[in-house]
């Protein structure tokens, strides 16, 4: 069974960082798609980074200058490092995966068979 446990959100202030985890297990990792998604009240869920882990990554233009992403295979855990960040990043962010066989890049919230819970990031100007 595939399970996916996000962690690492919380308050910032503008100008902050903050590193979120997201471990998973129940499938090959080493060859899956995955991809970082946040959802803020009143909007739909939009895609921030999506990346294949082994390799191929696509941030989105509003995060591309500030966010990263990196992937430890010893531990099934994918990590997104958010610097700079400002007040309209605040949502709740999802990991997500779509396990092998996929082609990654997809930005399509349906691509995506399996989502974590969601760890609130909330940034104060």
């Amino acid at each position: 069974q595939v399970h996916l446990v996000e962690s690492g959100g919380g308050s910032v202030q503008a100008g902050g960082s903050l590193r979120l985890s997201c471990a998973a297990s129940g499938y090959t990792y080493s060859s899956a798609c995955m991809g970082w998604f946040r959802q803020a009240p009143g909007n739909k869920r939009e895609g921030v980074v999506v990346f294949r882990v082994d390799g191929g990554t696509y941030l989105a233009d509003s995060v591309k200058d500030r966010f990263s992403v990196s992937v430890d295979k010893t531990k099934n855990t994918a990590y997104l490092q958010m610097n700079s960040l400002k007040p309209e990043d605040t949502a709740m962010y999802y990991c997500a995966a779509d396990p092998p066989p996929c082609y990654g890049g997809s930005w399509r919230v349906s691509d995506y068979n399996y989502w974590g819970q969601g760890t609130q990031v909330t940034v104060s100007s």
